[in-house]
């Protein structure tokens, strides 16, 4: 038997929604994956890299979810480039992972950014969209933390 049809939404852009509505889907979505048999906590994390004055120079954005390790976000700047910066926030967002039991970490870069970075961490090609943007590729990368 077909369950009864809901009622209509209304669907429409919202640029920023508010954090009572975010919630609202985060919580949906945790239901949804509870009710296969998994929990986890999408809650982003960071680490924040300041200089003498407080101003942001780094940072690194991550979510530790299924076991996994995933690299929303990662920003040095230039000033700071080459001097081991991202490594080191690569390196404790690594850390924090292993120490909520994370087996692998995974992220994504673009062909203009930084897939020789990551190489050198030891991370390893795993997906291509070519020509996004064009001319471009983005790249998804892996690393067993293990």
């Amino acid at each position: 038997m077909t369950p009864p049809r809901p009622p209509p939404l209304t669907l429409a852009a919202e640029p920023s929604p508010s954090e009572a509505t975010i919630k609202a889907i985060e919580a949906g979505l945790n239901m949804h994956s509870a009710s296969v048999g998994l929990s986890t906590d999408w809650s982003p994390r960071w680490i924040i890299g300041r200089d003498d004055a407080g101003a942001v120079q780094a940072g690194i954005r991550f979510v530790l979810a299924f076991d996994w390790l995933f690299v929303n976000w990662l920003w040095v700047a230039d000033a700071y480039r080459t001097h081991g910066i991202g490594s080191q926030l690569m390196a404790q967002a690594e850390t924090a992972a292993r120490e909520q039991g994370c087996r692998a970490a995974y992220l994504d870069t673009f062909t203009f950014q930084a897939p020789k970075f990551y190489e050198r961490l030891g991370y390893r090609e795993f997906g291509r969209l070519n020509d996004f943007p064009p001319g471009h590729a983005r790249i998804w990368f892996t690393k067993p933390l293990c």
